[in-house]
């Protein structure tokens, strides 16, 4: 299967797609051009929010607006376009850090990673944030946090650290919000691609965006290969299901760092991709939604 350009947003570094089923429209970030960026695929308005500074996720929040993972911190807009209001900074704050993937958890935690400018192995950390605003340190020795999503019944999180080439798995109490039992579940094989964000379809399949593959690989729990969807831009980052029907797999990509060979033979690199895999998704989870709402 392969995927097909309906964006050619020109990201340096598209990542984090979410799809808005209240309107119908596709939220994802440009992490070093510092905006939230909003498409609509209905009329193809696409619309722009800059945040002030690098931004490597944003989610839906269940009373609308965003929350963000910047830079520095966390940061809350009550609505799109709307003035960024910070939370909280996380521990590890420092002029070389920033953040990078999140997601949020079934009970409405936001979860967000960092990584070091200079990838230095180790220098990150995964952090979560409740909707009271604290900001708690979840994992250390990170290198580059990257995809993560749980469960429909919210007993795994799945976890991605880019440079241990796998996708991880871990227990997961909703109640508390804690994490346990680190196990690999999928190794993704030398040549293949570094991976970046992830999703999960409704099935409880993993959907992973390969960096450097050109690709989103599909695998079953147990980390069986079941699908490879092609995608024409090597720097693939993330993917989220949407659409009408959860049915469209949405996939962000990169074009930052590129030679001009390179994006002569991949001019679509940093464009938005989407197919039809023949599985549905799921509804992404929102900040503040109260366990079990």
């Amino acid at each position: 299967m392969r995927a097909e350009a309906v964006l050619d947003a020109r990201c340096g570094l598209g990542e984090g797609p979410v799809w808005d089923e209240r309107e119908g429209r596709l939220y994802f970030v440009d992490i070093m051009a510092c905006r939230v960026l909003r498409w609509d695929p209905a009329t193809g308005a696409l619309e722009r929010m800059d945040t002030g500074e690098p931004v490597g996720a944003a989610a839906l929040r269940e009373e609308g607006g965003l929350v963000c993972a910047l830079e520095s911190g966390f940061a809350v807009a009550d609505a799109f376009g709307g003035r960024l209001r910070r939370l909280a900074a996380h521990e590890g704050a420092a002029p070389d850090v920033r953040m990078n993937d999140g997601k949020c958890d079934p009970a409405g935690r936001f979860w967000a990673g960092t990584m070091a400018y200079d990838f230095r192995p180790g220098a990150g950390a995964l952090y979560r944030l409740d909707p009271d605003g604290t900001v708690t340190r979840m994992l250390d020795g990170v290198t580059i946090s990257n995809g993560l999503d749980w469960t429909s019944d919210g007993a795994v999180m799945y976890y991605i650290d880019t440079p241990r080439a796998a996708v991880e798995a871990f227990d997961f109490d909703a109640g508390r919000g804690t994490i346990s039992g680190r196990r690999t579940v999928v190794k993704i094989p030398e040549g293949a691609g570094l991976p970046d964000g992830m999703t999960l379809d409704a099935e409880g399949r993993i959907w992973v965006a390969l960096w450097g593959g050109g690709a989103v690989r599909c695998y079953s729990p147990e980390g069986k290969l079941e699908e490879v969807i092609e995608v024409p831009a090597p720097q693939t980052t993330s993917c989220c299901f949407g659409g009408a029907d959860f049915g469209e797999l949405y996939i962000t990509s990169a074009r930052g760092g590129l030679s001009e060979a390179a994006l002569a033979e991949a001019p679509l690199s940093g464009a938005v991709f989407v197919a039809r895999p023949g599985v549905r998704g799921r509804a992404a989870r929102r900040f503040g939604r109260r366990a079990g709402g």
